[in-house]
């Protein structure tokens, strides 16, 4: 395909790229998430992926910017569009375990808990109404605002909570085995408490089983009255069906082929009941001669730290789909 799914018909002027870090004590168990050496190092790679795109390399820890096989994260393609764009992002701690070591906008809450342990976001209508209220902040400095996320664990709290909204969501991982029966007891638990519980309402949805990142998200939609893109997979369709369920618009939600594709979950079947409309972005890393990044295209990654977005806005400021995977490899070089 080309590599966007559909023509750009908006080209900002002033775009605002704002990444929403946060925990899921979910990332801890096991086996459910790569995204980290281990997982009780899994809290940290928000902090990392962070310094990464603002500092260029990890700072906090002496670890290489990629995965045990070679794969460069996503923070690497951030990295390089927000290079390319001369944008720097605006990170939000919605709910971090450790303090972050670059600026970012604190909402001072705390770390999302274990839902089979008790409410995992008991703040979830106070991060809302935060995240309303910088939404509303950022409407006067910018005329697209693009959310993206990095909430290791958080395609387990995505389904958890799209399960609970009705939705027959099977969702993605960044691992190439999908943990998905693991996935799966944990959303049939919480589902089946839930229901007993009598539990329906989108944010109290969130409070017993989400992450801090999806109230916080919902309400920046809210607060922002232009143009939002939802930079993500899976995760980001939690948001979209969250929004709904409180009666907001549906933004557009970008994210890479890769997501789509994967044969382990139904991301266009789920975005297409929710009322989404999602732009894809093929940046063909099979064809770029780097076996690390041809490792998307069987299924490992494949998104995160709104990777998908950032290419789509670098596309929408005119760079052409060459010029982006030139950067891409640039800054995948400077770390060899």
């Amino acid at each position: 395909m080309a590599f966007l799914s559909e023509d750009i018909s908006y080209s900002p002027e002033r775009p605002v790229f704002a990444p929403i870090l946060a925990n899921t004590m979910l990332s801890t168990v096991p086996g459910i998430s790569g995204a980290g050496p281990s997982p009780e190092k899994t809290v940290f790679t928000p902090i990392l992926d962070s310094e990464l795109i603002v500092n260029g390399r990890i700072t906090s820890m002496p670890i290489r910017p990629d995965t045990p096989t070679g794969c460069p994260t996503p923070a690497t393609i951030t990295r390089a569009m927000m290079q390319l764009m001369g944008l720097t992002p605006f990170f939000i701690n919605a709910g971090l375990a450790h303090s972050p070591t670059i600026p970012t906008y604190d909402l001072y809450k705390t770390a999302g808990g274990d839902p089979r342990r008790g409410q995992a976001v008991p703040d979830a209508a106070s991060l809302y109404l935060q995240g309303e209220q910088l939404g509303s902040l950022l409407s006067g400095l910018s005329d697209m605002l693009v959310i993206g996320e990095c909430v290791p664990g958080g395609t387990t709290t995505a389904l958890c909570v799209l399960r609970a909204l009705g939705y027959p969501a099977r969702v993605s991982s960044s691992m190439v085995q999908n943990p998905y029966s693991l996935k799966e007891e944990i959303a049939e638990l919480i589902t089946r408490r839930l229901k007993d519980e009598g539990i329906t309402g989108p944010l109290d949805i969130i409070a017993a089983t989400g992450d801090p990142m999806i109230p916080v998200a919902c309400g920046m939609i809210k607060g922002f009255p232009g143009n939002v893109v939802l930079a993500g997979g899976t995760q980001m369709l939690s948001v979209a069906a969250v929004a709904r369920g409180l009666n907001l618009r549906i933004p557009r939600v970008v994210t890479t082929i890769y997501v789509r594709d994967d044969p382990s979950a139904n991301f266009s079947e789920i975005a297409d009941a929710i009322g989404v409309t999602p732009i894809y972005v093929d940046p063909e890393f099979g064809e770029l001669g780097h076996t690390g990044l041809a490792r998307y295209c069987i299924g490992e990654v494949k998104e995160g730290m709104g990777a998908g977005g950032a290419m789509y806005l670098a596309a929408t400021r005119g760079h052409s789909p060459s010029r982006i995977r030139e950067a891409i490899l640039q800054t995948i070089s400077a770390y060899s």
